[in-house]
């Protein structure tokens, strides 16, 4: 027979105090004054009857559902054939476990952000909320100041009092562009990783921008596509910029899942990389390295952006007073053999 689960009732007989003492003590409510004694026979009592709290109960008797959402304004599809976010999910369970929390995924429908936001944010099923990519239109953001629901950005948007962990997309692109730029390169193309409705898109094409004005090229728009996150956008912006019938010699695509569709894109074309055309990634993804050939990119620390997101919630959770409003991470060009020199 299965044995009884014991409950908050069964520990409070056995060490001889109320079920709201054993609440109080459990819960670990700061304003209960309890004395040290008593709080050891509730901890004894509970070991003695392996005694686990009910989440709910808990959760009613905190005002705290122990749990964190990550928002995601993509698509299933997007989903499903991402390589990165599984960094960012792994980073961010790493803590979450540490802590006893639980970690919430929600994928939102584009230009349903508002009304997902506030339900979550109001009815309480979740004590805080990362937003993965956020999108410079996305109104409901500016919404979650009011609400007072601590929020962190992964991802950097102007003009908003909401925390953030980031990179410095823009210029990251920039010396990525800047290393075609050093190996002789002046017809680059670029095919950014999403639309520019994106902030970390926009500042990836803004950052290859920036390095041909340095260099004292002007930058040509024919030469720019938008992927659309996955490997068949990808494939898709590759082959126009093949049909345009462009000289190009050089192409630095703003996502390496982007760059997997590129990469397919240009073996059809029966052309070689880098003997024919060079490639820069970016992120870093783990196929990167072992791609043929190896992909030259930009190391994106997903595993350490999101253990930071996760921790700033955590200490915004706790009362604990957080002077920077934004954190920065460092990244790094990554040189393989995807490039040569002309």
């Amino acid at each position: 027979m299965r044995r009884k689960r014991a409950t908050s009732q069964d520990v409070a007989n056995l060490a001889g105090v109320s079920r709201t003492t054993v609440s109080l003590v459990l819960n670990n409510v700061k304003r209960a004054s309890i004395p040290p004694q008593t709080r050891q026979k509730v901890y004894d009592a509970a070991e003695t009857l392996n005694y686990v709290p009910n989440a709910t109960a808990q959760a009613l008797a905190t005002q705290r559902t122990k749990a964190i959402g990550l928002i995601m304004t993509r698509s299933p599809h997007h989903i499903s054939s991402d390589t990165f976010l599984p960094q960012i999910i792994g980073g961010l369970l790493e803590i979450t476990k540490k802590e006893n929390f639980r970690l919430l995924i929600e994928l939102v429908e584009e230009g349903h952000q508002e009304r997902v936001y506030l339900e979550l944010a109001r009815a309480k099923h979740i004590d805080a909320m990362i937003l993965l990519t956020p999108r410079l239109d996305d109104k409901g953001i500016k919404k979650l100041e009011d609400v007072g629901i601590p929020t962190v950005l992964m991802g950097k948007l102007e003009d908003l009092e909401l925390y953030a962990v980031g990179v410095d997309n823009r210029n990251a692109a920039k010396k990525a562009t800047q290393h075609l730029i050093d190996l002789g390169h002046t017809k680059i193309a670029c095919i950014g990783n999403a639309r520019p409705s994106y902030g970390a898109a926009r500042d990836r094409v803004l950052g290859y921008k920036d390095a041909l004005l340095e260099a004292g090229f002007t930058p040509d728009d024919s030469l720019i596509r938008y992927a659309d996150f996955d490997p068949q956008s990808g494939y898709e912006a590759m082959q126009s910029l093949l049909d345009s019938k462009q000289e190009i010699t050089a192409v630095f695509v703003a996502s390496d899942n982007v760059a997997m569709g590129a990469k397919s894109a240009l073996r059809e074309a029966d052309l070689r990389i880098p003997e024919d055309i060079s490639l820069v990634g970016f992120d870093d993804i783990p196929w990167a390295s072992y791609s043929d050939p190896p992909l030259t990119t930009v190391r994106l620390p997903a595993h350490e952006l999101a253990s930071e997101a996760c921790l700033l919630l955590l200490d915004l959770l706790k009362g604990v007073e957080v002077k920077e409003r934004s954190l920065i991470l460092d990244t790094e060009l990554i040189v393989r053999q995807s490039c040569k020199a002309i």
